[in-house]
């Protein structure tokens, strides 16, 4: 049963960032290269955030629940603040780094357009926040023992993983709309982001009533993908091409997005 809860879990919380990683990144050595470059910004947002929360709480009572679950609270603040910093440091990087691509080629054009970056970053932020997130979950759940044996809720593993697939998506549509925001200068749409961020961390603290958290963290994630699809060049002519796969005269499907480099004959 434990190893059923394992396995289940684990595809449902990553089995989709895999299908993405192996269809869209790990075809391109660049992106995988991109894709270890943002995991670890992801980490050192995580090691400073961990620093600071680590410093308030032993500069505090310990003995006083209500300040230790409001500097929990602040932690988790802290920690979607620093993200988007170092989101916001990661696409000064990839700028720069794209400059010196288009300038070292033969065409004078960079080999992977801005908004291939962003998905790739937005990726690798989701999957090592993903990993961070649920590992020690998906370590209790292979056992001994079974969760809700003691009252609580049994669908915890699952939801857990839910919630994971959830963020993972979350992190790939901001770093889409994040980085296009950043190149067109639109602070509003920053701010959605940070705000739709905190929202989505704020509503965790919900849990164990799953309803009032996983349900409203879906609907951000649908309505960031729509915007996200938008932001990446997707429009409703694109879907309708995808739907029925309409074929060019020459009988090939001819469906691009902006994430793909048509291959050239």
């Amino acid at each position: 049963m434990g190893a059923a809860v394992f396995f289940g879990c684990t595809f449902i919380a990553f089995g989709p960032a895999f299908a993405l990683f192996l269809l869209t990144v790990a075809v391109d050595p660049l992106r995988v290269i991109i894709l270890v470059a943002g995991a670890f910004f992801w980490l050192v947002s995580l090691l400073l955030a961990s620093l600071i929360w680590f410093i308030s709480v032993h500069l505090s009572d310990p003995e006083d629940s209500k300040l230790q679950y409001g500097l929990l609270v602040f932690g988790a603040a802290v920690s979607v603040l620093l993200q988007e910093a170092f989101r916001f440091a990661y696409f000064k990087l990839l700028k720069k780094a794209d400059e010196g691509l288009a300038m070292i080629s033969e065409d004078g054009r960079s080999p992977i357009s801005l908004k291939q970056m962003a998905y790739v970053s937005g990726l690798s932020f989701g999957i090592i926040s993903g990993v961070f997130s649920v590992i020690n979950i998906l370590a209790d759940s292979i056992g001994p023992g079974i969760i809700g044996i003691h009252g609580d809720s049994p669908y915890y593993f699952i939801t857990s993983a839910f919630l994971t697939m959830a963020v993972v998506f979350l992190h790939t549509f901001w770093g889409v709309i994040f980085f296009d925001a950043c190149e067109k200068r639109r602070f509003w749409s920053l701010g959605l982001v940070v705000a739709s961020h905190l929202i989505t961390s704020g509503l965790t603290f919900l849990n164990p009533w799953y309803e009032a958290s996983l349900v409203p963290i879906y609907i951000i994630t649908v309505s960031m993908g729509i915007w996200a699809f938008f932001t990446a060049g997707g429009s409703l002519r694109t879907i309708l091409l995808c739907l029925p796969c309409k074929e060019e005269e020459n009988s090939r499907v001819m469906v691009y997005s902006a994430l793909q480099v048509p291959v050239e004959d």
